[in-house]
């Protein structure tokens, strides 16, 4: 079923993100969601997935891609900065990620973007044209199906997206033809260190101490007859997500030194540049790499409000100036905290939005959408980084060299979860299998 669609913008309305924190299961019955689990088949070692995804889409020539010898009113404000990799300059307000280029891949030709406000593409890798049955299910949905869970108290997709009254902008990925069974756990309400119990919202399950309790005795009288042994397998795993601590441990930043928590910079709680477009939530990225390290092999988290049209709701550049800093702080520490915990070859990062800005900036000072090209960055994984791939011309309106698909991303990083693309498929409502990509979409040559 296709995506819901948010009207055109400038003007709309803007949504209220809410803070990381209690987890909601979003209606899912957890033994449906672990009995389709079952079906997975042989399951590899515990490689993971980190996606950024940047609502509303990043000015690619104010961010990586800088076009000094364009126009004034194409150049922008911005000045480049050298970083460790020789010949890459990126913006000079992302000086952290400057110093660290060596730990990147910047694709500077993203192409394919249908340029609609959704995170439809960049969770899926299609278009929301000609979709089968059930729509496209997101790669995190994908991955629970064919690899399934690491260990069975934590799901294997989790989407740390806001939770708006819009299904677009920051969906974590809906699960399409599989089934809500392949929907991801999406945490969201007030507070991160405020998890209630187990996977639930309070607003759900009521009084959390109480349902503390009931879980705890019904663990000891489980384990004490050995019901829970001879439960249906999905039920039994379900208890366990239920009577865990392991997801709301993973959730629990206290756990973690207030030092590393101030490198990643926190979570702002003011709105993201302007109106209700939300916070900048930082404590997302270590929200992320706690969950991967618990076990989740899929983690996807939106961060900010990159619709910069202009004035009344500020410029491309006024945006940039509270963005950028905030998003060099992060991700900078994130890969580095990755690499210091030994897990930059099994953890993949992939940063990018729907598409990306006009060249030339309107009479408002914003840029305005341009689905020709965009922009990505990857890190981690084992891929071959310090590199960028493609380019654009002069001006930054197209692809001039070695364009880049959707599905090539996707192609590459399900390749470094270890799944074999030319035998891997998923069934949908009909039975029919689907490759998890396009025939012609294979692993990126320059990063594997």
């Amino acid at each position: 079923m296709p995506a819901q669609r948010l009207p055109k913008c400038p003007g709309v309305p803007r949504r209220t993100f809410l803070r990381v924190g209690g987890l909601a299961l979003g209606g899912i019955a957890l033994p449906q969601l672990l009995r389709a689990e079952e079906q997975a088949g042989h399951r590899t070692a515990h490689k993971s997935i980190i996606m950024v995804f940047l609502s509303g889409g990043p000015p690619h020539q104010d961010m990586v891609d800088l076009k000094m010898d364009a126009p004034d009113d194409i150049r922008g404000e911005f000045k480049p900065i050298r970083t460790n990799v020789p010949g890459l300059d990126i913006c000079e307000h992302l000086p952290r990620l400057s110093k660290m280029m060596d730990r990147f891949a910047v694709i500077r030709s993203l192409v394919g973007s249908e340029g609609q406000h959704s995170a439809y593409q960049c969770v899926t890798g299609r278009t929301q044209q000609n979709q089968p049955g059930g729509g496209w299910p997101s790669f995190g949905s994908i991955v629970a199906k064919v690899q399934g869970a690491v260990t069975e108290s934590v799901p294997p997709f989790v989407g740390l997206s806001p939770k708006m009254t819009t299904t677009t902008w920051a969906n974590p990925g809906q699960p399409g033809f599989l089934g809500r069974a392949y929907a991801p756990l999406t945490p969201n309400a007030d507070g991160m260190a405020n998890m209630a119990l187990r996977g639930m919202t309070v607003e759900q399950l009521g009084d959390r101490t109480t349902l503390m309790r009931k879980f705890d005795t019904l663990r000891r009288e489980l384990d004490a007859t050995g019901a829970i042994e001879g439960a249906e397998e999905s039920t039994r795993r379900a208890l366990n997500i239920l009577t865990s601590t392991r997801i709301a441990d993973a959730l629990d930043l206290s756990k973690e030194d207030p030092r590393l928590r101030d490198r990643y910079g926190r979570g702002s709680t003011e709105p993201a540049g302007y109106g209700d477009a939300g916070p900048l939530l930082n404590d997302y990225f270590l929200a992320a790499r706690r969950l991967v390290e618990a076990g989740a092999r899929v983690v996807t988290l939106a961060y900010g409000r990159w619709d910069w049209h202009g004035k009344p709701h500020g410029t491309t550049f006024e945006n940039s100036r509270h963005h950028f800093p905030m998003l060099d702080r992060g991700l900078s520490t994130l890969v580095e905290d990755l690499h210091q915990r030994g897990l930059s070859e099994d953890v993949s990062v992939v940063v990018w939005g729907e598409f990306g800005r006009t060249p030339k900036i309107n009479k408002d000072g914003g840029r305005d959408h341009w689905p020709q090209v965009a922009c990505a960055l990857l890190a981690g994984g084992g891929m071959k980084t310090g590199q960028v791939i493609g380019s654009t011309n002069r001006l930054g309106e197209t692809a001039k060299d070695r364009p880049v698909h959707f599905q090539e991303v996707f192609a590459t990083l399900y390749h470094n979860l270890g799944i074999d693309l030319a035998t891997a498929t998923v069934k949908d409502v009909t039975g029919r299998p689907h490759y998890l990509v396009d025939a012609d979409m294979k692993p990126m040559r320059e990063l594997v």
